[in-house]
């Protein structure tokens, strides 16, 4: 795979970042690529802590981010990011706060704890209004909190044609906003944001021998934005055989923005109730159930969990399932093989065997856990670490 592709934000599995450099900064000038020291990925399946299921909330137009009347109560839908929801939460939860205090509504109540819930709810409160959260569940428990967290910003956004004529503007300002947004949380303590090395790795079957399960919708087509994020971002370069270890054909790599999900909640959370939020549980079971509110303006970022609650059928869930490995704090690189990806967080080592293409899991709202299919993923990704 050409390396502007993967960084262009292409990769089905939502797991490239975004590329950029100067014209005159050619392979020809530069320095040769100087790689850590490589830690082996310990394989072991005995190493398995958990393998966790999400259902990410997919719409065909892309993300809900509009106002509807329910009642007395004005309802602004931030909800349908597919796999972007971490990726385009900062930019996203600019527009919603915009709806929310059209009006100068002061009052606000944001239903969701989750990425679009929280950044929803800091960036209303930070505009002045008083804020509470009404969720069922805090983040840990979330299905945010199974996301992969990697920058990934159009990760089955939504499908070609699907779309009105201004989304690719839309969703090229909610990303540029959450790019710089995330960058202020870089080289805070527990790294909430970082960058790592992610290698590219080919073994010269032309996208053959792809791992994990295969697509039962072969019709859908998502859409993909290319090329207007190429100029942020920093770059990526191929390599050569001597400049990594792996036993494979090629190899490229990129310095990738991932999330290290549990901390950056975490913060997100903590600096929501410092400046003043507050959290309150509440369940939801109909949308008759907002009048009970004290507020007149609600923010519903429910996620997945929109289409039960506001009979929104067009929400579509897309499967993903990770197996999470123990942490280990000396493996500072991820990397995308056969269709495996491999992101090390400090929560645990994140392995997802993403298939036949990014139309798997479409459809699918199983959460059952397949172990056979991480340990597949495991004993493939244990051949890149056999004595060269």
């Amino acid at each position: 795979m050409h390396r502007r592709m993967v960084l262009a934000g292409l990769g089905y599995a939502g797991l490239a970042g975004c590329a950029s450099g100067p014209a005159a900064l050619t392979t020809s000038t530069r320095p040769r690529f100087q790689p850590q020291p490589f830690a082996r990925l310990l394989t072991d399946p005995g190493r398995l802590s958990r393998i966790t299921v999400c259902l990410r909330p997919f719409r065909a137009q892309g993300p809900r981010i509009e106002v509807e009347r329910v009642g007395d109560k004005r309802v602004v839908h931030n909800y349908g990011h597919g796999g972007s929801g971490w990726s385009l939460s900062w930019g996203s939860a600019v527009a919603a706060r915009d709806l929310a205090l059209e009006g100068g509504q002061r009052q606000v109540a944001v239903i969701g704890c989750g990425a679009l819930g929280l950044t929803a709810a800091l960036q209303i409160l930070r505009a002045g209004a008083q804020v509470t959260i009404y969720a069922t569940e805090r983040t840990p428990y979330t299905r945010s909190a199974r996301a992969t967290g990697v920058w990934s910003p159009q990760s089955r956004l939504s499908l070609e044609g699907g779309t009105d004529a201004g989304f690719p503007a839309r969703w090229e300002a909610m990303a540029r906003a959450s790019w710089a947004a995330h960058h202020s949380f870089i080289g805070l303590d527990g790294d909430p944001v970082r960058f790592i090395d992610t290698y590219e790795l080919e073994d010269g079957s032309g996208g053959g021998g792809a791992v994990g399960p295969a697509p039962v919708d072969t019709s859908v087509r998502f859409q993909h934005l290319r090329g207007q994020l190429t100029d942020i971002g920093p770059d990526g370069r191929d390599l050569t055989a001597d400049e990594h270890p792996f036993p494979v054909a090629s190899a490229l790599v990129y310095p990738n923005m991932t999330f290290n999900v549990a901390e950056y909640a975490r913060q997100i959370t903590e600096a929501f109730l410092m400046e003043g939020g507050r959290i309150a549980q509440r369940t939801f079971h109909a949308p008759s159930e907002l009048a009970e509110l004290a507020e007149p303006v609600v923010v519903n970022c429910t996620g997945y969990g929109a289409r039960a609650l506001f009979g929104d059928e067009s929400v579509i869930p897309v499967r993903g399932q990770i197996g999470w490995l123990t942490p280990q704090p000396e493996l500072t690189y991820g990397l995308n093989y056969r269709s495996i990806s491999m992101v090390p967080r400090h929560d645990g080592i994140v392995i997802q065997a993403n298939g036949s293409g990014e139309r798997v899991g479409y459809g699918i709202d199983d959460e059952t856990p397949n172990r056979a299919e991480t340990e597949e993923a495991l004993a493939v990704l244990a051949t890149l670490y056999r004595e060269r």
